[in-house]
């Protein structure tokens, strides 16, 4: 490497591309606008602490805002079902969620196995505008309820929809059902 890597342009293209504020990545780093600013028009240079707030801040790896090559990066990661991580689990009311999907994808796209046991309920808040979730169902049937709209669907069926108004996955059978769910964060262009 012949120069110092631009870590302040890598900063603002990993920003921007999340559609990040630079408010909203100083809260979530705890670094000031005012040098989030300075640091992404490379008028000053951060300390390796620093930098690693805004990795974090970013959710990315430190190695991420010190790349110099501007080609994609191919991805290949498996995560074996007998491992741990990233294996976070959630148990309320008789639904049971598993987060499938690496933390570094959080907000952009989530997987989730979701078990629900009979005669429970998953109820929702709206998400982001735009945002949808996609439903596989894996095991038994559900019926998920969105806005007026609801639909009862079961083993082998898929349904996709907006998930930024109130929404809801039930198993009102006598049966377990478990279903697959991907959701994907998007900014509503309307």
């Amino acid at each position: 490497m012949d120069t110092p890597p631009m870590i302040g342009k890598n900063i603002q293209r990993l920003r921007t591309s999340r559609k990040l504020t630079l408010n909203v990545l100083s809260e979530r780093s705890g670094v000031s606008k005012a040098m989030l600013s300075q640091i992404e028009s490379d008028k000053v240079n951060p300390t390796v602490a620093t930098v690693w707030k805004i990795a974090r801040g970013l959710n990315v790896e430190l190695n991420d805002l010190l790349d110099t090559d501007d080609q994609p990066k191919r991805v290949f990661t498996l995560n074996p079902a007998g491992e741990e991580a990233p294996k976070l689990e959630t148990r309320e009311n008789g639904v049971s969620i598993r987060i499938l999907s690496p933390l570094n994808m959080v907000e952009e796209l989530e997987m989730y196995l979701v078990s629900f046991e009979p005669h429970s309920k998953l109820a929702s808040e709206p998400h982001y505008p735009g945002t949808q979730e996609f439903l596989t169902v894996v095991k038994g049937a559900v019926k998920v309820q969105v806005g007026e709209n609801s639909a009862e669907i079961r083993k082998g069926d898929f349904l996709v929809y907006h998930c930024d108004i109130e929404h809801s996955i039930t198993n009102e059978s006598n049966q377990p059902a478990v279903v697959h769910m991907v959701v994907r964060f998007t900014v509503d262009k309307h």
